[in-house]
């Protein structure tokens, strides 16, 4: 449930405003602190809750199929690490926040269809319907994607790689942002860019959803 804040302004009356709308900074997933939590449901009617996974790394990584950069990443090179690093151990949300009727919104039949057309293997594909989840942490664009640690601090915020295009081409000359962070946070390292700007299309939230 979000929470809602009492606001007060000079010459206006004091009013509810939804949290998200006005202090969602306050509570927006930043590195070096806690991840908010969140239950979601997956396209297989399963409940994931963050809390589920404590004592493990979870990535998160925010999709729409219809965005060109995502399209981008998922002519392979996705499903390569989402099989990599979940076969190390990792836990790999794929997260859709687009609402009905928005561009990349999917039923739980379709996710599914998805997954197996694409040959992807999330550990699930959470399916954020209302946005809450996508609010919470505060996502622009897909893809983005948040690494959070055992204890459940978050690590690593920001683009898959460095080279933003939609050129697949372009894949093996970017720095793998998302694959250097689990590879020194799994080795026990700090992470040497915990924060890089994300690129992508804007996250399609349903129409009531408040944005930041």
């Amino acid at each position: 449930m979000m929470k809602r804040v009492r606001v007060c302004a000079a010459a206006v009356t004091c009013g509810w405003l939804v949290a998200g709308m006005l202090v969602g900074a306050l509570d927006a997933a930043r590195v070096g602190e806690p991840a908010p939590a969140f239950t979601a449901t997956d396209s297989r009617g399963q409940s994931h809750a963050l809390a589920d996974y404590a004592g493990k790394f979870v990535v998160l990584e925010w999709h729409n199929f219809g965005c060109s950069y995502v399209k981008k990443h998922y002519a392979g090179h996705m499903q390569q690490m989402q099989k990599e690093w979940t076969g190390k151990g990792v836990v790999w949300l794929t997260v859709i926040s687009s609402g009905p009727g928005q561009q990349g919104f999917l039923k739980p039949e379709e996710a599914n269809g998805f997954l197996k057309d694409r040959g992807a293997s999330p550990t699930a594909l959470l399916l954020d319907t209302d946005g809450v989840v996508g609010t919470l942490f505060d996502v622009k664009t897909t893809p983005q994607v948040y690494v959070i640690a055992p204890d459940g601090t978050v690590i690593y915020t920001g683009a898959v790689d460095s080279k933003p295009t939609t050129d697949a081409g372009d894949i093996p000359a970017a720095t793998n942002y998302l694959a250097a962070a689990l590879t020194e946070a799994l080795g026990g390292k700090p992470v040497t860019t915990p924060t890089t700007r994300p690129y992508g299309c804007s996250v399609k939230l349903a129409p009531a959803t408040p944005r930041k």
